[in-house]
Formats: structure tokens, sequence, C-alpha cells
């Protein structure tokens, strides 16, 4: 039997201690937490931040989908979106187009991830989420008009 070396009999003394328990969960926590938004984002499909949402607007004639409750989409929106909220996605798949890009737009760019993933699932190819979402729209400077 191969000696091993003497720093590894620390380390499984370190991990079978039951003290040291507390570290090692917050550690992996901690881990898991930092790497959480990089798997959603991959589930959903990317990012793209307000420059390539209006290349990809302008040359591949992407589809903006608010996925906002209509009182919010109302009060302030990017004005090619539709508005098709989150709330009634299921129901209403069958009216987005698969035939060409989708730009999901929430207000943060957080919950948008989550219906870019169940999109995907669907068949949805080309599915992308605004960075910083419609917050981050309307503080790019670009521009913003409300109602229906």
């Amino acid at each position: 039997m191969r000696d091993l070396p003497a720093c590894s009999g620390i380390t499984v003394e370190f991990l079978q201690n039951t003290d040291n328990l507390l570290l090692i969960v917050v550690a992996i926590g901690s881990g898991l937490m930092l790497a959480w938004p990089m798997i959603q984002r991959s589930r959903a499909g990317g990012t793209v931040n307000t420059t390539e949402a209006v290349q990809l607007m302008n040359q591949k004639h992407a589809v903006l989908i608010d996925i906002r409750p209509a009182a919010e989409f109302a009060a302030g929106h990017i004005p090619q979106a539709r508005n098709l909220p989150a709330a009634e996605m299921k129901e209403r798949t069958g009216t987005l187009p698969k035939n060409k890009p989708l730009i999901l737009v929430c207000n943060q760019g957080r919950s948008a991830l989550g219906v870019a993933a169940k999109l995907r699932a669907d068949g949805f190819a080309d599915v992308v989420t605004l960075e910083g979402g419609h917050n981050g729209w309307a503080g790019a400077g670009l521009p913003v008009t409300t109602g229906k």
C-alpha cells in the first residue's frame, strides 16, 4: 500500500470532523448560488444587451416579447414589443413565430430566463433575453412608449 502525502491526512480529518460540517455546507451553498445565474442563462439560450437586441431586430427581424403584466406594459414598453404576460405564456405560445428570433423582456432581465427556458423546451430554437430587461433598455436612453 502506498503512503499518502501528509497533507491528504489533514484533508480527510477536516472533512470527517463534524465541527467543520457547517463550513462545508456554506462553501457548497455559496458555490451553487454563484453558479445558478450561469446555469439559468445557459438553459434560457443566452442574453443580449441593448445594442445586440437592436441589431437582431434590424437584421433578423427579431420579435420582442414583453412578459410583464399588461398594466406594467401599458405604463411603458419598448415600441415594437408585443405584450404576452408570463402568466399567459403557456396558453398563448402558439401565437409566437418559430421562424424568427425571440427577445424576451421583463423588468430587470431575470424572470425572462425561466420563460425562455420553457420556450426552448417547447421547440423555439432562437430565444434570448434582454440583459437588464425593460429597465436596462430605458436606462440606456432608448425609446419607450406608453399605452397599448
